[in-house]
């Protein structure tokens, strides 16, 4: 036997459940959801038992299925249609999932660097502990002309996501020491997901001589001697790639605040 119905206006449905009348109207019009009752002089009244119904409803729509589609299903409701558009919508669930954790993983990286490059005071050279990271690596002459055609090739094979997380370079030592960088080996992003099939190789774990510089690139050569010097009179041998990355592009508004970050590892005696 059915309970004693509870009757609610138009308004005081739309109130419970946070939705503008209009859309009560609307859905009647077409519809999709219908008051539980009308008056002969036209008012509607809902039954609070249709809440649960309305929070489906909206919750297909919140998933992206147009009006069109979830009508469709509700004009004759089975088992099997349910389960098709659940198997399809937890996909995208897990995918929208995935790339919110992208983006929380990129701002939540690029607030450290922030925050670390409001810590610095001018140009500084010191020895840092590195944690291993894996880099999705492409081998490309980064002095090239046309950026565009660069950024639009990366995106192809990189996803978005990737470049968000910002992009680096990375020159042999040897030219280091050349002092020759008309030549970068290539370029390197942080992978966001270390399982990936695309080309990469891991910066390895350890110490690493650090140089941070406040200004244009063209100051970089500067620097990178010094670290050098610093290396020499400290009696530290280098090995690998000098890996560079700038800390707070984005957040100025001037080319000479640039921040870029210089790292180069450190042979430890074991």
């Amino acid at each position: 036997m059915r309970k004693e119905t509870k009757k609610l206006t138009t308004a005081q449905f739309a109130k419970l459940h946070e939705v503008n009348k209009r859309t009560l109207h609307y859905y009647d019009q077409i519809g999709l959801f219908c008051p539980y009752t009308k008056s002969d002089h036209g008012y509607r009244y809902y039954d609070v038992s249709q809440s649960l119904d309305f929070e489906y409803i909206r919750m297909l729509k919140e998933l992206n299925m147009s009006i069109e589609e979830i009508a469709a299903f509700r004009q004759n409701p089975t088992p099997a249609d349910f389960l098709n558009i659940v198997d399809e919508k937890e996909q995208e669930i897990d995918k929208q999932i995935q790339k919110l954790s992208n983006i929380r993983t990129i701002i939540q990286n690029k607030k450290e660097q922030i925050l670390f490059c409001e810590t610095l005071q001018g140009q500084t050279i010191r020895i840092e502990e590195c944690e291993e990271k894996q880099l999705l690596v492409y081998p490309l002459d980064v002095t090239q002309d046309d950026f565009s055609q660069m950024f639009a090739h990366l995106k192809e094979i990189w996803g978005i996501a990737q470049i968000r997380m910002g992009i680096g370079s990375y020159i042999a030592l040897d030219s280091v020491y050349e002092m020759d960088f008309e030549r970068y080996d290539g370029i390197f992003t942080v992978a966001l997901n270390p399982k990936t099939d695309l080309d990469c190789f891991v910066k390895p774990k350890g110490k690493y001589l650090c140089g941070y510089q406040k200004g244009e690139w063209d100051d970089l050569p500067n620097l990178y001697q010094q670290m050098l010097d610093y290396a020499k009179s400290h009696h530290l041998e280098l090995t690998g790639y000098a890996y560079e990355v700038g800390m707070n592009d984005f957040v100025i508004s001037k080319e000479v605040d640039y921040i870029t970050k210089i790292m180069i590892q450190i042979v430890e005696n074991k």
